[in-house]
Order: C-alpha cells, then sequence, then structure tokens
C-alpha cells in the first residue's frame, strides 16, 4: 500500500465534490487577475526594473534581513512607504501571506483576545493558529458584534489587548469594512485595529493609498498592503507605530528567519508608489470601467459591490465551474471560485475589472453571459 494512498483518496474525494483544484495558463481577456491598475506590465515598471539593475541593484538579497539582506533598496522602499502612507515606519515582507501570518502569530500577546471578520482572509487564519492569544471569528462587516464581543470579554475578566482584524476591501463580494465605527471602537475599548488593505491599495483614498488611509499614523491602528495586486509587483508593507515593525523584526519568526525578499522588487514596489502618486488618471479610467461593468453585468445577476469585484452567484459549485469554463473557451479568463474559499451554497464567478480591458471587452463579455444564461 502505498505511503502516500490517504493523500490519493483525499483528491479523489475533492474531485467527487467538484472541489479539486488544478493549475491553468493564463489566457484570454484578463476579468480574473487582480492587477487592477494594469501596472504588471506596465512600460514604466519594466523601465524602473532595468534602471535599478544598470545601477547594480541585485537580484537576490542572499539572506535574512538580519544577517547580510538587508539592502538599502528595502530600507528606502520602507522609508518612501511609511511617508506615502502617513504611518510612522513601514516593514517590506515577501508577500501578502508571510505578513499576514506573521502579524497574527507575533503581535496578540497571552491574555489578549483577537477578534476577527468572519470573511478575513485565509492567511490570518494561519497566523492565528499560531497565535498566543485565541482568536474569535464576528459576524461579517458588523461593527456592533465586534464591540459586544469586547465588551461580553471584559465582563468575563477579559484583561489583556483586545485585536480587530478585518479587510478593508473583501475580496470575493468586494464589499467594504465599516472603518469608521471599527476605529472608534477601537478606540473606546483600549484595542488595536489591524486592517489588511490588499484590494483596496492603490484603487481607494488619495493617491490610491487604500481605504484606511485616514487612519494612518495612529498608535492604535496596523495596516498590511500588498504588493502584488494594484501595484504591479510582490511583497507586503506592513504599516504602524515604530514599536510594531521593532517587535516584529525581534520576534517574527517569518520575518527573522526568511530569506529577505529581491532588493530588484523592492525598487520595482518604489517605483509603483510613484506612479500612485504620478498618475491619478489610471484611478479615474478604473472607475469609469467599473461603473460601466456594474451597469452592464447587474442586470445578469452580478453584485454590484461599489468596487472592482462583481461576484456573480451561481450557488451549485459544478455549475459554477462549468459557467467558468464556458467563458474561458468563449475567450473570456473568468474564475469560479468554490468553497472552503466562499461559504457553502455561494460558489460563484468572481469577476474582477481591471485596467487590462476596455468597455468594449466588458460589453462582449456581458453579451456572453447573456447568451450562457
Amino acid at each position: 500500500m502505498s505511503v502516500l494512498a490517504a493523500h490519493a483518496r483525499d483528491l479523489e474525494s475533492l474531485g467527487h465534490s467538484h472541489r479539486r483544484r488544478s493549475l491553468s495558463p493564463r489566457a484570454g481577456l484578463d476579468f480574473a487577475s487582480n492587477d487592477y491598475l494594469g501596472l504588471a506590465a506596465s512600460p514604466r515598471l519594466r523601465e524602473a526594473v532595468a534602471a535599478a539593475l544598470d545601477r547594480g541593484v541585485s537580484i537576490g538579497s542572499g539572506g535574512s534581513r538580519l544577517l547580510r539582506g538587508n539592502d538599502p533598496e528595502h530600507e528606502g522602499l520602507e522609508a518612501e512607504a511609511a511617508a506615502f502612507f502617513g504611518s510612522e515606519t513601514a516593514l517590506y515582507f515577501s508577500s501578502g501571506f508571510a505578513a499576514n501570518a506573521a502579524l497574527f502569530a507575533t503581535l496578540p500577546q497571552t491574555g489578549d483576545l483577537i477578534l476577527h471578520d468572519a470573511l478575513i482572509h485565509a492567511s490570518a487564519h494561519d497566523g492565528m493558529r499560531l497565535a498566543r492569544a485565541p482568536a474569535q471569528g464576528v459576524a461579517h462587516n458588523d461593527a456592533q458584534a465586534f464591540d459586544d464581543a469586547i465588551a461580553a470579554w471584559r465582563r468575563a475578566g477579559g484583561t489583556g489587548t483586545p485585536w480587530i482584524a478585518v479587510e478593508s476591501l473583501y475580496s470575493m463580494d468586494g464589499d467594504q469594512a465599516p472603518l469608521a465605527d471599527l476605529a472608534g471602537i477601537a478606540q473606546r475599548h483600549d484595542a488595536m485595529l489591524l486592517i489588511d488593505e490588499a484590494h483596496a491599495t492603490g484603487v481607494f483614498g488619495p493617491d490610491g493609498r487604500g481605504l484606511a488611509a485616514a487612519l494612518d499614523g495612529r498608535a492604535d491602528v496596523i495596516t498590511m498592503r500588498t504588493c502584488g495586486k494594484a501595484l504591479g509587483c510582490e511583497g507586503a508593507l506592513v504599516c504602524g507605530p515604530a514599536v510594531v515593525r521593532d517587535f516584529l523584526i525581534n520576534r517574527g519568526r517569518a520575518f527573522i528567519f526568511s530569506t529577505a525578499p529581491s532588493p530588484l522588487m523592492a525598487s520595482a514596489v518604489r517605483a509603483a508608489l510613484a506612479i500612485l502618486a504620478d498618475e491619478p488618471e489610471r484611478r479615474t479610467r478604473l472607475d469609469a470601467l467599473i461603473a460601466h461593468a456594474g451597469a452592464v453585468l447587474a442586470p445578469l445577476g452580478a453584485t454590484v459591490s461599489g468596487s472592482q469585484i462583481l461576484p456573480l452567484i451561481v450557488g451549485d459549485a459544478e455549475a459554477t465551474m462549468a459557467l467558468a469554463a464556458r467563458l474561458q473557451a468563449a475567450g473570456f479568463d473568468v474564475r469560479g471560485i468554490r468553497p472552503p474559499t466562499v461559504p457553502p451554497g455561494s460558489a460563484r464567478l468572481r469577476i474582477s475589472i481591471t485596467l487590462n480591458v476596455d468597455i468594449a471587452d466588458i460589453d462582449r463579455l456581458a453579451t456572453c453571459l447573456e447568451a450562457l444564461s
């Protein structure tokens, strides 16, 4: 009997429930990526990378940041990111997953409580499994539920710090967290507010600084901004008080024991931040595409979220994947999302609007969807 028989059975079970995943090459019009501003292949980013190579920036870091891997490009990026987002400091991680895992595994202490939105990213859940503090899910986008949970914890004898963890813009529904209400709750209860800005960075806020832009610089707010979505690069920036940065450097195992991100990629992220400030027309064009997509896709069942993410709930996982396959065969890269990524019974097409398409492309997608309905 194969020692991997259990793994094979698990894969077979996933196949029977229409949940087995596989990799496929990108093809067709981009209605699937998180490259919202079309920067991933932009000439300006290519030029920035070429210029960095010309001035001797290395491709690999050669070690962890605490050994020989700390490059001037990392420190330059962190200083510029802190200034751009209005935070006291910033710390660069290799990915949003690594940053979230480090935040939750490292910052909450024994005696604290983590309260997280029910739909928060999987990376946060992985970090919470390693945390010293217990974690409790809270109803999605219900600020009062956070307030009530903290009050109940205090009445039961909780004396530590509550940690309120949310995404500012949710990746599967495209809706926004009530950040102003949550910030008020954090202030009243001496709590810390952790905001995952992965899908809002670059798209919302002044200069694309995100939905949490008005909260940056507060002593009770930490934000995580990925660089692999609207910024078109790789990595993630944790922005917040200086003590948070220092604590992660000293106690964050995911930071301490990881090879530092590529200095060349740090150069690219610096250029991407400059593009956000210099080219506001990208956000203007994206806003127009989002509005048009909402107008033509809502009658076909898509949820107009007010953001670049428009879910079209199908419900059944098998039907969802079949519809996605037909759209892909017609030249539209639309992906189906199934449980457990989304709740049972809510399998969907996740339609993502980016600057990699235009109004005519959106109209063609709508026509194809209508024909397949």
